[in-house]
């Protein structure tokens, strides 16, 4: 069975080190109070649950899967029940909601580092309190008052758990087509009618009360995403205590049969006259739950990067014990037939592989969640903006980069182990099933690829872009006089200009035809990506240069030794894909339909 311990000393390096959230807390609302003590406690107290009472429960829920009756009432695996209700007691829940409505007001990076090491140890029972905390910000964000009062302090404590119901069988990321259909009521709710797929926790027996953000149509709503308004729809209509009531007329009609994630339950929802309330304006409702699909784009890159941190470290324990031939400059294990697989270049290659893209997403995903919390916190008005502009630009790019690492990452881990690795008792194989599906849901990664380069780069004429630019800029001149940091300067500097002209090439062709921007747009990203990457790992090595100890050498030095296998062997991978996005579109529309 695979094994999960929190990496620690890896996330405080991140947030105390590189980031210096104890700093940055102080120029936030709220914050000030909270240093590097307390959030040392909440990763201590989280890396107990994740590792102690979650991820004994990942492979054998996994093989039990959910279970559902002749009524749509649907059942988790063994375990996963209890294992909710003690994060319930907990306060995990709360962590980083508002104490307007009975949470704990911590920092929303603080709440990443949580979820990563939630989905590191399960992420089929992760995405049940994920989903959850989705629907608070979107309810707190654009409910009534009267919504938020009775939903979100039930949501907050964790009693109530939230979905969000958006694809329907016909329709999936073109939310335009979808056909629910909400009509007014006299006093003021709506039934809303109609059926939707693939919704993750759609139906289980965690929570005592289940909270679905639904999409749907008013009877005068015009055609396509303009016409699209948000709805709360209950399991069970709040009584006039606020407790759970009547059952209300939305039913989970099956679960599907799926790849990964078996401990999930995705259900396809039927609403049949289902009771629910206006969430936001009416026609408006894909703004207002664009809240919730931005944040679930963001925890789909933590998924990925709780699912990588694990497969990793599993990987690099079996590396070191299974024996296998000789290192080719002579045996090291002399006192054994065989060497461990550790010492031979490739099984390193893959190794440093997933050690590197992991490290870097963690960072990336850190980073991302202190502009989040800037954005929304810090008194003056131009940071906030530049904080909303580079989280905007960079959630595709978590969503899709960090996810495609990840199944690359998760693959390699699972072939470190040889044919034991297709075996699922190791649970390797449920790794690589898991990570699957975080390329395709909440927009699939080339949607992701479209919307960075025609919303987000060419959309605002590359003002996002170059907010990045400045800053990777003026890193770059921070590290002048330094001969130390020339390894990881030099080809942070070539890669940005690179970038740079690509962007410049891509927007006068698409000028001109617009499926230029499609044809090069999941190059591009990889090309920012990796951009980014370059720019993380040069930070983290400035830090380990600066901050090495002897007590805590290894440590350092490690953190730069990764650093330089990924400028030599990752990086590069740009050179391709600039070339590709260069290729233009018509090698890829040279066939007819009918040709394939």
């Amino acid at each position: 069975m695979a094994d999960y311990r929190a990496p620690t000393r890896d996330m405080q390096f991140v947030l105390h080190e590189m980031l210096d959230v104890q700093t940055a807390f102080q120029q936030l609302q709220g914050c000030d109070e909270i240093d590097a003590d307390l959030v040392n406690q909440v990763l201590d107290e989280a890396a107990k649950f994740s590792s102690e009472v979650l991820a004994p429960l990942n492979q054998p829920g996994d093989a039990e899967g959910c279970h559902i009756d002749d009524a749509g009432n649907v059942t988790a695996p063994q375990g996963f029940r209890d294992a909710y209700q003690q994060y319930v007691e907990a306060g995990w829940p709360s962590l980083a909601c508002s104490p307007d409505f009975g949470g704990q007001g911590l920092p929303e990076i603080v709440n990443n580092v949580l979820y990563e090491m939630l989905n590191s140890a399960n992420q089929a029972w992760t995405m049940y309190p994920g989903l959850t905390h989705g629907a608070y910000a979107c309810l707190a964000a654009h409910g009534t008052e009267a919504v938020q009062q009775t939903y979100l302090p039930k949501i907050v404590e964790g009693t109530w758990t939230g979905t969000m119901c958006l694809t329907e069988s016909h329709c999936g990321t073109d939310l335009g087509l979808l056909r629910t259909k909400a009509e007014p009521n006299d006093d003021g709710s709506y039934r809303l009618s109609g059926s939707k797929i693939f919704i993750s926790s759609g139906e289980h027996d965690l929570a005592e009360n289940i909270v679905h953000l639904v999409l749907a149509r008013l009877p005068d709503a015009p055609a396509g995403t303009k016409g699209i308004s948000l709805f709360v729809v209950p399991k069970f209509l709040p009584d006039a205590d606020g407790n759970p009531g009547e059952r209300n007329g939305i039913r989970c009609g099956s679960i599907e049969h799926k790849m990964g994630i078996h401990g999930n339950a995705t259900c396809v929802m039927n609403l049949d006259d289902a009771k629910g309330w206006l969430v936001g304006e009416p026609h408006k409702g894909l703004p207002a739950m664009f809240v919730m699909m931005n944040g679930a784009r963001l925890g789909v890159g933590m998924q990925s990067l709780g699912l990588a941190e694990v497969a990793y470290q599993n990987a690099v324990t079996y590396a070191r014990d299974r024996l296998q031939m000789r290192a080719l400059s002579g045996p090291k294990a002399k006192d054994k037939p065989a060497d461990p697989i550790i010492v031979h270049p490739d099984v390193r290659r893959m190794l440093l592989t997933q050690r590197a893209y992991t490290e870097a997403a963690r960072a990336f995903c850190y980073w991302v969640g202190l502009m989040i919390d800037t954005e929304h916190r810090h008194g003056d008005e131009a940071t906030r903006k530049e904080c909303a502009d580079l989280v905007a630009l960079l959630t595709p790019v978590v969503k899709a980069f960090i996810t495609d690492n990840t199944f690359e990452t998760t693959n390699l881990a699972l072939q470190c182990y040889g044919g034991h690795g297709y075996i699922q008792e190791w649970g390797m194989e449920q790794f690589v099933r898991d990570a699957r599906i975080n390329m395709i849901y909440e927009g699939t990664n080339g949607i992701q690829a479209l919307d960075l380069i025609g919303r987000k780069v060419l959309g605002d004429g590359g003002a996002r872009l170059r907010r990045l630019g400045a800053i990777i800029e003026a890193f770059i001149k921070e590290q002048n006089g330094r001969d130390d940091m020339k390894e990881f300067v030099e080809p942070l500097a070539d890669i940005g200009g690179k970038l740079t002209k690509l962007t410049g090439e891509l927007g006068q062709k698409a000028m001109q035809n617009p499926e230029e921007a499609g044809a090069a747009s999941t190059d591009y990203l990889r090309v920012l990506g990796h951009t980014v990457y370059a720019y993380l790992w040069a930070r983290m090595a400035r830090v380990a240069l600066d901050n090495r100890t002897d007590a805590e050498a290894a440590f350092y030095d490690a953190k730069l030794a990764t650093a330089r296998f990924y400028f030599a062997r990752l990086l590069p991978e740009t050179a391709y894909h600039i070339r590709a996005a260069r290729s233009g579109v018509d090698n890829l529309m040279a066939l007819t339909a009918e040709q394939f």
